[in-house]
């Protein structure tokens, strides 16, 4: 049947594709993941460090159990919980509700080396992604222009990387746990998405060059 059959009418029209903040989760997944960290700060302010944990521990498992209800993918709604609980564990370890920070600020560290050090060994870590998801047969380092995408896009990943270990190492070392929570959120999905756009720049300008159907 063609898209003109009378009997079946028009073909419908192809999905549209997601954008970059539906993939990423929408603009729900900036608050699951902002809403723990609020709690955690807000009651430490206010509660002792054992009620700090409980309070917070339920709302984990109150925004697990709402995202599950929602039909999420268990590994989506569950890898929140799991890195509350990380974090929740390290403070009841050590007394003290700053280490609720301490797992993310040295994340941030690896990450800083891992994208910087991509750069500098000249596979930028975008463009090793990008030609194994295209099959993995793309000389893509010999065209410089491709290249140059994903060294500023891993560039891009290194400095914000770097910023945010930078920042929270700092208020952690002052014991601002207040504003540790305020950086966390501040530098969190913004920059996490501004990165992402340009990563998805530089995967487009590969494909337009590499790719001769794109």
């Amino acid at each position: 049947m063609t898209a003109t059959d009378p009997h079946r009418g028009p073909a419908p029209a192809p999905a549209p594709r997601p954008t970059l903040l539906e993939q990423m989760g929408g603009p729900a997944a900036f608050v699951y993941s902002a809403v723990p960290v609020v709690v955690f700060v807000t009651a430490n302010a206010f509660l002792s460090l054992t009620a700090t944990i409980v309070v917070s521990v339920a709302v984990g498992l109150a925004i697990t159990g709402y995202r599950l209800l929602r039909r999420e993918p268990f590994g989506t709604a569950v890898g929140g919980l799991l890195g509350l609980t990380l974090a929740i564990g390290i403070v009841a370890l050590t007394g003290s509700a700053r280490d609720f920070f301490v797992v993310g600020i040295w994340a941030y560290l690896v990450a800083f080396v891992v994208a910087f050090g991509s750069v500098l060994a000249r596979r930028p870590l975008s463009g090793v992604v990008w030609n194994l998801v295209h099959g993995g047969t793309h000389d893509w380092r010999a065209d410089r222009r491709v290249l140059r995408a994903h060294d500023i896009a891993m560039l891009a990943a290194a400095a914000v990387s770097g910023a945010r270990f930078g920042v929270q190492q700092w208020l952690y070392s002052s014991d601002e746990t207040g504003w540790l929570g305020v950086a966390r959120v501040a530098m969190g999905w913004p920059l996490t998405i501004l990165v992402g756009l340009v990563v998805v720049w530089a995967w487009r300008r590969g494909s337009r060059r590499l790719l001769p159907s794109v």
